[in-house]
């Protein structure tokens, strides 16, 4: 099959709208599967994961394939809920089209449309519209197009659905005036005259669909006003047309629990979205000279491919998913983004965790690698000879983190080997030790998100670890400049010790950090003794005096002392200086700092009060605000980070959902006295114990 037969189908919209059900229908429609598998009852061929049919909702990208009409389809499910929406996005660049599948039963568009939405768009992907479990109750299309109002998007609607909520039993094709009626819940279909009774629907639907077509094409356009009739062909070359160029969405109608409604959605993703050669070439960058590169679908073109996709086997071991971009596979290829080289071997077609093999791979198809090396998601597969690096994939932000803890402590390894091996196929979780307080800190998208990384350590790897609020890394500071001696005298048998340093202690600008100054002069204190000053003040500047957490921001100047000629050493004047520092500090009006981290809120406009109280209350500092997207609001704000370590909980609780946020350590700034001292207190009595 050429590259132009190809469809990658990626499945998106937010979640609990249906999606995975409209995939499975999708793959029981076209033969690839023998019944419909059902996510309530964890026979999906795309929920694989148990943590997935146990919460009976995709937490990860899965794929299928099928072939309609002898187009080679590969259907990728993906999750649409926040804490895993990252996935939904890395599986984009791997789409030549795009199932938007949307409720039946209305209400509000979420964050997460309105995310799928918008990175749909900056990849200028071609969409269909799915209208599904139009059989449940008060479900209607006027419902869920009220919905897309909120996204900008312009409906061509194509289809009208006969019957209603449990009556629901088919579709009626506007373009070609034929109904598709299907039996019980079996997916049988049989075509057939419109019912009687639906015929002025019919007539009006299809005149608002040729309405909708014609304004996304001058001439159809000019035609349609001067009340020509349009024909059944000019209709569905212009709606092509427009669709591939992302003017229109086309909108059917479905139950993907019932498998009603599929064969016509297969038809439109064959018929109206493009394959890998209708879309432009990928541009890349040459590694060597940093200069643009297109790679078209084009089997003469030299080999690349983007990995969208890495998943880690119990039994297969690694699997690294690609898109063939351009040219013709071989067994080695370059890693142009780490620089390094990779045997492909054989290629295979994912069949949810099963692999078959692809036999000929050409431009446009998503295969499969097992056990490369030194290949991750995000990187690019090319010929080693003409190399060329496609955009890495934006980074998932992560908006929590919790301090992790294996609860037996023998298991710190195993834990650690477990979570790279899941960072390997989450690119949304991240992990990191924090130095200053020891912590294994593990960060992800949402709370869930981490709940499952943990579920899945037990269940994969064999380790138990608890989570807890990650430390808040407080800093300790001066804001007057202080003067003190450090004396450090000590008679034993044989040589002593002896050390005697003058230090001026004073505050440095926030962020500055430390400095030290040799101040000596008529060689009071050798030279040599100076670097142990220096040592010696460092030291404690780690260890902290108010409360334990490390001191910034001061400069330490020695400028006066003295010395014995036997008695001094490198370690009596390191002693000295720690001595001096510690009684300078106390004169100098130690305070606590905290760090403050930059935040943008995302909220529906009318939660925007109820946000701004919150982070008031927070001792947040806003900023301001700016619309974004149609109906929403984004709240910049400065807020304290200890007021916001489990904020994502508390956002979901006040927005019904719908609500986001993003945040990154912007500075550091003083504690007030009254939450100082409690932390002071609290440390001190824990060191006491």
């Amino acid at each position: 099959m050429a590259s132009e037969g190809i469809r990658n189908l990626v499945v998106v919209g937010q979640g609990g709208v249906g999606k995975t059900s409209v995939a499975d229908a999708l793959l029981f429609a076209a033969g690839a599967t023998t019944r419909v598998g059902r996510v309530d009852d964890g026979t999906s061929v795309f929920d694989t994961e148990p943590e997935e049919q146990r919460r009976k909702s995709s937490v990860s990208a899965s794929l299928h394939h099928c072939t309609w009409r002898r187009h080679p389809i590969t259907v990728i499910d993906t999750p649409g809920y926040a804490a895993f929406l990252h996935e939904a996005r890395n599986c984009l660049p791997a789409a030549t089209g795009v199932l938007f599948v949307l409720g039946a039963t209305g209400g509000e568009v979420k964050v997460e449309a309105e995310k799928l939405w918008r990175w749909c768009d900056e990849r200028s992907l071609p969409r269909l519209g799915i209208v599904t479990r139009l059989d449940r109750e008060r479900a209607s299309v006027d419902l869920a197009l009220g919905d897309l109002q909120g996204l900008g998007a312009k409906p061509a609607v194509m289809q009208l659905p006969i019957g209603g909520e449990a009556d629901f039993g088919g579709v009626v094709d506007l373009l070609s005036g034929r109904a598709y009626v299907y039996q019980g819940d079996s997916g049988t279909m049989r075509e057939q005259d419109p019912p009687a009774d639906l015929a002025a629907a019919v007539a009006a639907a299809r005149e608002q669909l040729v309405e909708a077509v014609a304004e996304s094409d001058d001439a159809l356009l000019e035609k349609y006003l001067e009340g020509n009739e349009i024909g059944a062909d000019e209709l569905r070359a212009a709606l092509e047309a427009g669709t591939r160029a992302g003017k229109l969405l086309p909108i059917l109608c479905a139950s993907g629990t019932r498998a009603i409604g599929l064969h016509p959605i297969l038809d439109a993703v064959v018929d109206l979205l493009p394959g890998p050669s209708d879309l432009p070439p990928w541009t890349g960058t040459d590694p060597a000279t940093g200069e643009d590169v297109e790679r078209p679908a084009d089997p003469q073109a030299p080999f690349s491919a983007f990995v969208f996709k890495t998943i880690v086997d119990q039994h297969a071991g690694k699997i690294t998913v690609v898109r063939v971009v351009s040219g013709r596979l071989t067994n080695d290829a370059a890693n142009a983004s780490r620089d390094s080289r990779e045997r492909l071997g054989n290629p295979s077609r994912l069949e949810g965790r099963k692999q078959v093999p692809a036999g000929e791979v050409v431009p446009g198809d998503v295969v499969c690698f097992t056990k490369l090396k030194e290949t991750h998601t995000g990187d690019t597969l090319c010929d080693d000879k003409q190399r060329v690096v496609f955009p890495a994939l934006p980074e998932a932000v992560s908006a929590i983190s919790f301090a992790l803890e294996a609860k037996v402590k023998a298991d710190d390894d195993k834990v650690m080997q477990g979570l790279h091996r899941l960072m390997e196929e989450d690119t949304g979780l991240h992990v990191h030790r924090d130095e200053q307080t020891n912590d294994f800190v593990l960060s992800g998208t949402g709370q869930l998100h981490v709940e499952m990384a943990v579920e899945q350590l037990k269940r994969k790897y064999g380790v138990e670890v608890e989570l807890k609020a990650p430390k808040v890394p407080y800093k300790e500071t001066i804001r007057v400049a202080a003067q003190a001696q450090g004396r450090h005298k000590r008679q034993t048998g044989g040589h002593g010790q002896y050390g005697d340093c003058w230090l001026e202690v004073s505050p440095r600008p926030r962020g500055a950090g430390f400095e030290f100054e040799n101040g000596i002069v008529g060689g009071v204190i050798p030279r040599g003794f100076i670097p142990a000053i220096e040592k010696g003040v460092r030291e404690v500047l780690v260890k902290g005096l108010l409360a334990g957490y490390p001191i910034v921001d001061v400069k330490v100047r020695v400028y006066d002392g003295s010395y014995h000629d036997v008695d001094s050493s490198e370690m009596a004047f390191k002693i000295a200086a720690a001595l001096g520092f510690k009684k300078a500090f106390e004169q100098c009006r130690p305070v606590l700092l905290e760090p403050i981290m930059a935040m943008t809120v995302t909220v529906p406009d009318e939660h925007l009060g109820d946000i701004i109280g919150d982070l008031n209350s927070r001792r947040g500092r806003v900023l301001g605000t700016e619309p974004k997207g149609i109906g929403n609001q984004a709240v910049r704000a400065h807020v304290p980070m200890s007021e916001v370590l489990r904020y994502a909980p508390d956002l979901r609780s006040m927005t019904s959902g719908r609500g986001d946020f993003e945040l990154e350590l912007d500075h550091y700034d003083e504690v007030p006295a009254h939450i100082g001292e409690k932390i002071v207190k609290e440390s001190r009595t824990a060191r006491d114990e």
